[in-house]
């Protein structure tokens, strides 16, 4: 279903060529929604090219007639990292212009993809970031709700995906720290279902999208490891030597592997939820039914989103 039809409910996704983007879209497609993407880059040949209405993303005041017509907003927009112009700060503050043109516009509800565990006290600026994107979203007077997930997995990932390709591709994996660190993963699938159910209801609320296991990380690589039956030995490591090994990886593979707030991050516990959980998905399930075909590509960020 492409442009907007008489009788058919409009929805917005900003980024539906994006990785949680799209399965957002797919699933508002499978519910019989119309779906219009906000995008910064087209992609005729991607799959959902034909499916949704595709409109340029820019920051100005071109974005208020872009969210006409629209029931319901959902943000994924943001950045992993800060390179070159590309900031946190810049990143919260086209948020806020988005949140703006969307009252103007008459957008009825906005559901934002966060993330678990935002603070605006947190040393961490993704996390500070996140935070004060929420609070504009609370101050805007639209109906509202946030999604928090913890760490997405699924088709195409990159993180998952990465991991798995390294331990089949080199001799050596280092877990940083003791090992112990949780990790709560959620699947992209049940993410996309609990921003399309949000969508629907009318209250402002506020969900973390965490699956049904948690595991410490290095008991999460080797689970990985089994799975893709690569050769590399895992070993822990001071967390300064890992930053540094993933610093030198990304030199090779012309990436940002790892940043150190990401591994600081984890070892905050970041990466999981005090709530129960709303994912019904088994990573460990998920991944024995892709074990074949995971990581035998790298993905890389740069080239995904910046080059």
């Amino acid at each position: 279903m492409g442009r907007a039809q008489e009788g058919v409910t409009l929805d917005v996704v900003t980024g539906a060529f994006s990785y949680t983007g799209r399965h957002i879209a797919e699933a508002l497609l499978s519910r019989g929604r119309c779906v219009r993407t906000l995008t910064r880059r087209r992609h005729p040949s991607h799959p959902l090219a034909g499916k949704v209405e595709t409109v340029q993303m820019r920051f100005d005041d071109s974005l208020v007639d872009s969210l006409r017509g629209t029931d319901t907003l959902y943000n994924t927009y943001w950045v992993r990292f800060e390179r070159g112009s590309t900031t946190f700060e810049r990143a919260a503050e086209n948020t806020a212009l988005l949140f703006r043109a969307a009252r103007e516009a008459g957008v009825r509800r906005i559901v934002h993809v966060s993330v678990a565990n935002p603070d605006p006290g947190s040393p961490f600026p993704y996390f500070r970031g996140k935070a004060a994107t929420e609070q504009t979203l609370r101050d805007s007077g639209l109906s509202f709700a946030i999604v928090r997930p913890t760490l997405v997995y699924g088709p195409e990932d990159i993180l998952v995906n990465n991991i798995a390709w390294a331990l089949r591709h080199v001799p050596l994996f280092l877990v940083a720290g003791d090992g112990r660190d949780e990790v709560q993963p959620v699947s992209v699938g049940d993410t996309a279902a609990i921003c399309a159910d949000a969508g629907g209801r009318s209250d402002d609320v506020v969900l973390d999208a965490a699956g049904p296991e948690r595991w410490a990380f290095e008991d999460f690589v080797r689970l990985i490891a089994r799975a893709v039956g690569g050769p590399a030995r895992i070993l822990r490591a001071p967390p300064s030597v890992g930053l540094a090994m993933a610093r030198v990886a990304g030199v090779f593979l012309r990436d940002v592997v790892l940043t150190r707030d990401e591994l600081e991050a984890l070892s905050a516990g970041l990466l999981v939820s005090s709530e129960p959980p709303l994912g019904r998905d088994s990573f460990e399930a998920w991944l024995a039914e892709n074990a074949e075909t995971l990581g035998r590509r790298y993905e890389s960020e740069l080239a995904r989103n910046f080059r």
